[in-house]
């Protein structure tokens, strides 16, 4: 299925299945999807993670049902998958401004949430500054956390703050090396990536904070993942962190994905790459994003 028809089938079985569909990993099973790319592309795109989007639709469902007035407030509540009055009416409240008790009384009140449509106007796709690299199979290595979909573009960047003040800060900065950990750190260049793993399910993703891995001990609190011999579209940026790699990352699911007839993902994975020169914030600093992709089959 092309992209642009993944995303619209996505919304279609949502709505379909608006009552019982239960995370993003179903959600894409219907699509042939990796959660990951599913997930990543229509935060994109739409602003709304496949989580916000199902809870959103749901209560503005149960506000038309609070106002027709036909149905007791508790059993709107299990209808729409609360376990209990006062968790429906919490998230009631935070949606629409107002509780149910509230809305029954001033229908106006009612946020609106309609089904989205997709559209996509391609503007240059096709001109991103890219490349496509035949890459032998290799391994990272580095520090590893679980991150749910709904929260990680919040939690990600605490995640790297934890990590460069505690681990490696003082190794950039001149410090040499006395530990094991230590050592690895500076071997492997821990810091040169940031790795994206679509291998749990559940609505998480794991994601390393990581450096190339060539052998030898691993040091606690580290994990190594191999990657297979494989197609990358490397797409470069240039700029400032992170407004130049969300940039180019709004213009690969908003642009390159949907208008591209030769590559498809190959996996649910991703890699962004951090240039050893320079400083995030100077306007020439360099990053890379890594998609692994595979040639679109001919029918």
């Amino acid at each position: 299925m092309e992209w642009l028809g993944s995303i619209r089938g996505a919304i279609e079985y949502m709505e379909g299945h608006l009552l019982t569909v239960e995370d993003a990993d179903e959600v894409a099973g219907a699509v042939y999807m990796s959660p990951f790319y599913l997930q990543k592309g229509f935060k994109v795109m739409t602003g709304y993670s496949i989580g916000e989007y199902i809870r959103s639709r749901r209560l503005y469902l149960a506000g038309l049902d609070v106002i027709s007035g036909t149905e007791k407030i508790i059993d709107i509540a299990y209808k729409y998958g609360y376990d209990t009055p006062e968790s429906f009416t919490r998230a009631f409240t935070r949606f629409h401004g107002v509780t149910p008790t509230g809305l029954r009384n001033a229908a106006g009140k009612i946020r609106v949430f309609l089904p989205l449509k997709i559209t996509i106007q391609i503007q240059g796709g096709n001109d991103m500054d890219y490349t496509v690299e035949k890459m032998k199979g290799f391994q990272v290595i580095g520090y590893e956390r679980e991150f749910s979909f709904d929260t990680s573009y919040q939690e990600i960047p605490g995640f790297w703050d934890q990590i460069c003040n505690s681990k490696l800060a003082e190794l950039f900065s001149g410090k040499a090396p006395e530990s094991e950990e230590e050592k690895t750190i500076c071997n492997c260049c821990i810091g040169k990536y940031g790795v994206c793993i679509d291998d749990i399910g559940g609505g998480k993703f794991r994601y390393l904070i990581a450096g190339d891995y060539a052998g030898g001990e691993i040091p606690d609190g580290m994990k190594v993942f191999a990657f297979p011999d494989m197609e990358w579209a490397k797409f470069s940026c240039r700029g400032p962190m992170p407004g130049a790699l969300q940039s180019v990352n709004t213009k690969i699911f908003n642009e390159w994905l949907p208008g591209n007839t030769e590559y498809e993902i190959a996996m649910g994975a991703n890699i962004e790459w951090y240039s050893p020169e320079g400083n995030m914030s100077d306007v020439d600093y360099e990053t890379q994003i890594w998609i692994p992709v595979r040639r679109k089959s001919c029918i």
